[in-house]
């Protein structure tokens, strides 16, 4: 079981060395069929102090768009070339400029997504709409953080939706290579009257069937939210990937109050995998 077609979403270049270090790491790992997605903006009218269209500025900005998308297609191929690994590149335009929106077709014919977070001039990528339209598995590659390709460690955040289980089934070609896999439950609580296994036992023993090394660490939050408990638990078990469903509550009260999908989008403690 493995990842056989990788999607990378190359937003711009301030994050795409890290990106890439991840997706062709995976790609060489699985033996997969590398995808690289970047997205530039359709040229928009610029009007002159006169009224009239400037085609010396629309002309500007659209030789400052072809720049940027050709020298990310050059570092992608001679990054794939030079590990002689299987891939192909899709330069696309689109009203936003955002690669993550104008990835979601070639996303959903994939086994995984790949993405970084922009921090240039490509701009904020709509991560959020990549993890709920996608359909398939998103990972996160962080910024300003050491990432280790070969995940040995695996904190798994388990709260029993289906979220966390699909989420928990996408991972499934790490968790069964993995050293260690932690299965954390937050503020597990036993529902008076009732009887049962302990919150996280059941997909325990059910990853252990698959052949999975796994344990279940029960942890109470107290005056700490749940991503500072994750990030904490990662930290502790040195761990090379976080596991979680996304948007178990709904995107909009996310938005209004916000929330541990969230929180973890914007700073990622490792690679981390999301899925919806």
């Amino acid at each position: 079981m493995g990842y056989r077609t990788i999607v990378a979403v190359m937003q711009d270049e301030a994050g795409a060395a890290a990106m890439l270090d991840v997706a062709t790491g995976l790609a060489a790992r699985f033996e997969a069929h590398l995808i690289g997605v970047h997205a530039e903006p359709l040229p928009m009218p610029i009007a002159s102090p006169m009224g009239f269209p400037d085609a010396t500025l629309i002309g500007a900005s659209e030789d400052i768009n072809r720049a940027r998308e050709e020298k990310l297609g050059e570092l992608f191929a001679s990054r794939l070339a030079r590990e002689n690994l299987s891939y192909e590149w899709r330069s696309l335009r689109s009203f936003s400029g955002d690669s993550v929106l104008s990835a979601l077709e070639s996303a959903r014919c994939g086994d995984i997504v790949v993405v970084g977070h922009g921090s240039g001039e490509g701009g904020s990528p709509d991560i959020d709409t990549l993890i709920q339209g996608a359909g398939r598995p998103v990972l996160l590659v962080p910024k300003e953080r050491t990432v280790r390709t070969e995940v040995k460690r695996i904190v798994i955040a388990w709260n029993g939706s289906r979220e966390a289980a699909r989420a928990v089934f996408d991972a499934l070609p790490f968790i069964l290579t993995a050293e260690e896999t932690t299965i954390l439950t937050i503020d597990p609580v036993e529902r008076a009257g009732e009887t049962g296994p302990l919150p996280g036992t059941e997909i325990a023993a059910t990853l252990a069937r698959h052949g999975a090394k796994v344990s279940i660490e029960p942890v109470s939050s107290g005056d700490w939210s749940r991503a500072q408990v994750m990030e904490r638990t990662v930290r502790e078990k040195n761990a090379d990937l976080l596991v979680l469903g996304a948007f178990s509550h709904s995107r909009l009260r996310e938005m209004i109050f916000g929330g541990t999908t969230r929180t973890i989008i914007e700073n990622p403690p490792c690679l981390t995998l999301m899925a919806r």
